[in-house]
């Protein structure tokens, strides 16, 4: 199975945790919102923006963010009219996100910055640096 690919976030909700209002905790069922499908939803309800323009936001393809956002709907709709509490938390994603080069293979590719014992996804090694170090990262990236 294809890992996957680490989606960009601006934004961690100040908030995690909302439920019907006079219901206990205990009485409730509970769906998890992932972090990107909230930042789905922001970017395209709130800040109105293209679906393409969405999808270079989150650095990755029209396609995945339509699933994204899809899921992200279903899960809002559901608990909203299911009387469900929503967690949001989880999710495969980054605030960073750096293109890196095997010095290797030569192959280029994305991982969080925030990743520790980074190697090249084709041949394993650990001769990376950041793609951009030579074109001054604004990330001050040290690999």
């Amino acid at each position: 199975m294809r890992p996957k690919k680490i989606r960009r976030i601006e934004k961690m909700p100040e908030h995690c945790y909302f439920k019907p209002l006079g219901v206990p905790v205990n009485l409730l069922e509970e769906i998890n919102l992932k972090i990107e499908e909230l930042e789905a939803l922001r970017l395209k309800d709130i800040e109105g923006l293209q679906q393409s323009e969405c999808a270079d936001k989150m650095s990755v393809s029209r396609q995945t963010f339509q699933l994204i956002l899809s899921e992200a709907r279903k899960k809002v709709v559901l608990a909203l009219t299911e009387g469900m509490a929503i967690h949001i938390v989880g999710g495969t994603f980054s605030y960073n996100i750096c293109k890196y080069v095997c010095l290797e293979c030569g192959l280029e590719f994305e991982k969080a910055y925030e990743d520790t014992g980074i190697k090249c996804t084709e041949c394993g090694s650990q001769k990376i640096k950041c793609h951009k170090k030579n074109m001054f990262c604004q990330k001050k990236c040290e690999k």
